[in-house]
């Protein structure tokens, strides 16, 4: 792939390094590396070098394809507003048929007026009454506000997610990966009962060797980058403990590497954390060897996002992750939220948000904003459900309301001021639409409303409120 040349299909990079332009995607304008084994995604652009690719999708599957096809089945899913006057509409006109057809033949069947006169005022009535600029303008104001997100890398899946979007009052949101950066570090090791830092730090890497958390993938890579090198074929009965740790075999010694819950459960008697920070304790033969501190930064305009949802008027900023105490206390200082909860396993988390759900304001929504793989049974059950970060995600795409294709917190904001914005300019259009047609109804009946001025009221308002509508594109 040349320098200047769009990326067309999802692959893997094999040789050469550039910059690619993803701002099609992501609305980002700031390149992207891409490297040697970095994944790439159709309708990039290739800035700087030439590229070798290796092709991981058909068409078909990319990326870009999903959403241009949610942005397109978007329209499918109407916002309350939209389905009303939809409704209404359907009901409004037979009703306007109705009651023009009484006013063109009751006054002169039961008083003896003149016909021409009434049926000139019925005219009048019939082409006031239109409900052209309600039924285009409305559905036109939501689909720009779901074009003007989409540019902005922000994905709608349909009006009524836009239109719940711009009323949420409460965010919920996850911790790692979305208000962190979920690039773990290792930056203590202390040790307990005679053990080396070196010891206990092989020790935690065997039993995370084969481990797909971000935690474990940290205390592999802090060994590695010492010099230590396990074999994989030395770890024996490698164990998962869904929301705790792991528990492995190495050299014939048993290691349980978790949290703080996890000794617990193992009636491992340990240090009691009092640092600020994530911590994996160390277990060897059931004796405590001693806890790991890992680090994980704020994401840049963390705390900005948060400022910028109070002043769109969010009341409520919630936190819940399954880190432990003091990791979670310090997050949610840094960041001034209302709540959080902490040392939380999946089924917690839903519960939780259940509660918090259950005593929000019933005018307001809740968000809960998330990565979309983990969190996914609590997206599921969020009147808006948000994935960070989620390009090149299936799942994300799959199970969120919104979509955010980067990881910028900010973005979240963002969201919620266009949706915003979009229903403001939608109400904009009812009131005008109605205000107009309402007075021009009332002076038509009576004959002060002339058809010219019947037909100027009715199109300049329908152009009006279309004109009125472009403006959620901007």
């Amino acid at each position: 792939i040349k320098p200047g040349e769009k990326i067309p299909l999802d692959g893997t990079v094999l040789t050469g390094e550039s910059q690619l332009d993803t701002s099609p995607l992501t609305g980002e304008s700031r390149p992207r590396p891409a490297r040697p084994g970095d994944a790439i995604l159709a309708g990039s652009i290739n800035l700087t070098t030439a590229l070798t690719v290796r092709v991981t999708r058909l068409f078909k599957e990319a990326s870009i394809v999903k959403i241009l096809d949610m942005v397109q089945n978007a329209a499918a899913r109407k916002a309350k507003t939209e389905k009303f006057i939809t409704t209404f509409a359907r009901y409004y006109t037979p009703a306007v048929v109705g009651a023009a057809a009484l006013i063109a033949l009751a006054p002169p069947l039961l008083t003896g007026a003149d016909f021409q006169t009434w049926i000139y005022r019925a005219l009048v009535l019939l082409v006031i009454s239109c409900p052209c600029a309600l039924v285009i303008s409305i559905p036109l104001g939501y689909f720009g506000g779901i074009g003007r997100a989409s540019r902005h890398g922000i994905l709608v899946k349909g009006s009524n997610f836009l239109d719940a979007l711009a009323r949420v009052k409460t965010v919920v949101f996850d911790k790692t990966g979305t208000l962190t950066q979920g690039v773990f570090d290792v930056e203590q090791v202390v040790t307990a009962n005679g053990h080396s830092k070196d010891q206990l730090l092989a020790f935690a890497a065997a039993a995370e060797l084969h481990s797909s958390h971000p935690i474990g993938a940290s205390i592999v890579r802090a060994f590695t980058a010492q010099g230590g090198h396990i074999a994989p074929d030395s770890v024996a009965d490698h164990t998962v403990l869904a929301g705790h740790g792991v528990r492995a075999r190495w050299h014939g010694r048993e290691i349980v590497v978790g949290n703080d819950a996890l000794l617990h459960h193992e009636k491992i008697a340990h240090d009691i954390c009092a640092v600020e920070g994530t911590v994996a304790h160390v277990s060897i033969d059931g004796s405590y060897a001693g806890h790991i501190l890992i680090g994980d930064r704020l994401k840049p305009g963390a705390r900005q996002a948060m400022d910028d949802l109070r002043a769109q008027g969010v009341a409520r900023l919630v936190m819940l992750t399954g880190d432990n105490q003091c990791a979670a206390e310090q997050v949610a200082h840094a960041l001034n939220l209302d709540q959080f909860h902490a040392g939380l396993l999946p089924e917690d988390k839903v519960r939780l948000f259940e509660q918090i759900a259950g005593e929000a304001d019933h005018n307001g929504k809740v968000a809960f904003v998330g990565d979309g793989i983990n969190d996914a049974p609590v997206l599921a059950r969020a009147d808006v459900g948000v994935a960070m970060g989620a390009l090149g995600s299936d799942a994300a795409i799959e199970t969120a309301d919104v979509v955010l294709m980067t990881d910028a917190p900010g973005k979240i904001a963002e969201a919620i001021a266009i949706a915003r914005h979009t229903r403001r300019i939608v109400w904009q259009n009812i009131v005008m639409a109605l205000t107009v047609k309402g007075i021009f109804v009332v002076l038509g009946t009576f004959g002060l409303a002339s058809m010219w001025e019947a037909v100027f009221a009715d199109m300049g308002t329908a152009v009006a409120a279309v004109l009125n509508a472009t403006r959620s594109l901007k």
